[in-house]
């Protein structure tokens, strides 16, 4: 199964619309994963977020709990080591994190459900180089979504005004260095699924993501420096009826030595709108989907924090 992530390059998107939405949806059908070179994000856009992060996280606990949100669910803001567990696990995940969110016109419909990203004082240049980071991030996933949208034999175009106001995170994720590391395959983040529509992760080079294969085998996904990881969410495995399935995926330790270093990666779950009715697409019933009840995207949102921890219950 040594091929299941071939990189795909995203230039032939540029080339051949159809091909490169062919590959993408045959890595999606057969793990829910896909690996993507030579990719449009601006590298110097992704250093100035990456060292604004490394400057957070480095603050002291107390610096940081200023920025922690529990009663907004933590969409926003800092959330503190140990808080978020896997869906089903009782115990919390080895990382502490940063959300920053969609800024959002003033008259905004969605501003009651959407709050705005806490200002960092102590980090002068964090609010915009983070920002910076969320807005590529976001026409990047934008863009690859008009490729899933050829290859589920919609509109180029179909998700786009679907997603254009969307809950979207970007997420600074911080794994702590472990002074007393346990053996290599021990969890740092526990086995799960993501609740979006699809992510888009950079800093996977570090070794640790796995992802279970259907054969029942964990696959580690070992992508080329520089190249994007991006994988399908819970949300579009339900618009698709599980035809794009939503792969679990996990975070082990690496080698002893390795677990002493920091892990830092900035996953970009990208949303629909909040209102967006999310129901089985014709064409992938018709191919053997699934049917499931049809639920507004916030309200699935909140069912699945409720589940991993970060709303009460």
């Amino acid at each position: 199964m040594s091929n299941l992530f071939e990189p795909i390059p995203y230039s032939l998107w540029k080339e051949d619309k159809q091909a490169f939405s062919k590959r993408l949806g045959s890595s999606f059908r057969e793990t829910g994963f896909a690996v993507i070179t030579g990719h449009p994000v601006n590298q110097a856009i992704i250093d100035e977020a990456n060292d604004a992060a490394k400057a957070f996280f480095a603050l002291s606990s107390e610096a940081k709990e200023k920025y922690h949100d529990a009663e907004g669910g933590r969409q926003r803001g800092y959330t503190p080591f140990g808080t978020e567990n896997a869906k089903g696990q009782k115990a919390a995940d080895l990382k502490e994190f940063w959300h920053t969110g969609r800024k959002l016109p003033a008259d905004s419909k969605y501003r009651a459900t959407m709050k705005d990203t806490p200002v960092v004082d102590e980090v002068p240049e964090f609010d915009a180089a983070t920002y910076a980071f969320y807005t590529e991030m976001d026409e990047f996933g934008r863009d690859l979504l008009r490729a899933v949208a050829l290859h589920l034999e919609l509109p180029e175009d179909w998700f786009d005004d679907k997603v254009e106001s969307g809950n979207s995170i970007l997420r600074l994720l911080h794994y702590p260095p472990q002074e007393n590391p346990p053996p290599k395959g021990t969890v740092r983040a526990a086995a799960h699924e993501d609740i979006n529509v699809i992510t888009l992760l950079l800093g996977a080079e570090e070794a640790g993501l796995e992802v279970l294969h259907r054969s029942g085998d964990w696959l580690s996904v070992n992508p080329p420096a520089g190249s994007l990881v991006i994988n399908c969410g819970d949300m579009l495995q339900r618009l698709t009826g599980g035809v794009l399935p939503s792969t679990t995926h996990r975070v082990v330790n690496p080698e002893p030595e390795r677990a002493k270093f920091p892990r830092y990666s900035t996953p970009f779950f990208l949303h629909f709108n909040q209102d967006f009715l999310i129901e089985q697409l014709p064409q992938c019933l018709e191919e053997g989907g699934k049917t499931q009840p049809p639920i507004t995207a916030q309200d699935y949102l909140m069912e699945r924090l409720r589940e991993i921890g970060l709303v009460k219950a």
